[in-house]
């Protein structure tokens, strides 16, 4: 038995017109990697977390085809609601539960088990040049309280140990930074690169660099003089989702919806103040489901 995790299918076997392909060649012909790496990963006594966007389909006509192929895939699979999962009215989870059940299990305001862990969730947000940081703020507040009834619940019920999903990432792009955001913290552009470049250098020389040089934010491997001048950076590295996890104690942050390499260090990688970090997204893992718990 496993647990595992992977975002940002976009399936579209109802939708032809959102087909994948012209966005790159790791999404030529995905559906049949994601069914490949799917069959020689993962069994039918095995859990597998979809964190979001995984699929085109507004009604039940353009979804059947997705969820036909997906629910003839092996293992107990856990859904999180991703943007561009329109068919999914956030106040119907338990409908959707009621009906695909026990196929599938849509984690929202709920929890799932997974052994002594409570699988928690929520869709999240992160800030991407909407219309207003004001109305970020609202909607991060509003997806914060759905995650804490998530962490609720299964406290409710006895759990402990928490692993949490979200389908954005767990904090606002931090590389590059976006003018929006630097507004917002009342700095630069310049001085934020600044700061990044510095701090790399410091996380470079005490093996804080993991593959594909994303930067590992893991406080307890730095002097106090390194935490000294990485510490506006660590700081910045919150978010009402972060610091949920930190007050829960959860073991792992598991996200998506980044998308193509440039974007793939748009947040937290790696241990961050005693939490692991993962990003899922189908095409940064080039759509193998990543195991999360044996």
């Amino acid at each position: 038995m496993a647990l595992y995790a992977l975002g940002d299918l976009h399936l579209s076997f109802g939708v032809p017109d959102k087909s994948m392909d012209r966005f790159g060649k790791a999404w030529v012909g995905h559906e049949k990697k994601i069914r490949e790496n799917w069959l020689k990963t993962v069994g039918e006594d095995d859990t597998i977390v979809l964190t979001g966007d995984f699929s085109w389909g507004k009604n039940d006509k353009d979804l059947a085809p997705d969820f036909d192929f997906l629910f003839s895939l092996p293992g107990r699979k856990i859904m999180l609601r991703g943007n561009h999962d329109m068919f999914w009215e956030a106040k119907k989870t338990a409908r959707l539960n009621e009906r695909f059940g026990p196929k599938a299990f849509f984690l929202q305001d709920n929890f799932a088990e997974y052994g002594e862990y409570a699988l928690v969730g929520t869709k999240g947000i992160c800030f991407e040049n909407l219309g207003s940081f004001e109305h970020f703020r609202s909607l991060e507040e509003r997806e914060a309280e759905r995650l804490k009834k998530s962490f609720e619940a299964a406290k409710a019920a006895g759990k402990k140990r928490f692993i949490m999903f979200l389908h954005y990432p767990p904090t606002s792009s931090i590389w590059p930074p976006t003018p929006e955001l630097c507004r917002a913290l009342g700095m630069s552009r310049s001085e934020e690169r600044q700061i990044r470049t510095q701090e790399e250098k410091i996380l470079a020389r005490n093996r804080g660099i993991s593959k594909g040089g994303m930067p590992v934010f893991d406080i307890r491997a730095l002097t106090p003089e390194m935490i000294r001048k990485t510490e506006f950076v660590v700081e910045y590295l919150h978010s009402p989702f972060t610091d949920l996890a930190e007050e829960y104690g959860a073991e792992r942050v598991i996200y998506s919806h980044s998308h193509g390499k440039p974007r793939f260090g748009d947040s937290l990688h790696g241990n961050v103040r005693g939490i692991h970090y993962q990003l899922v997204s189908g095409d940064y893992l080039d759509f193998q489901p990543y195991k999360v718990l044996d």
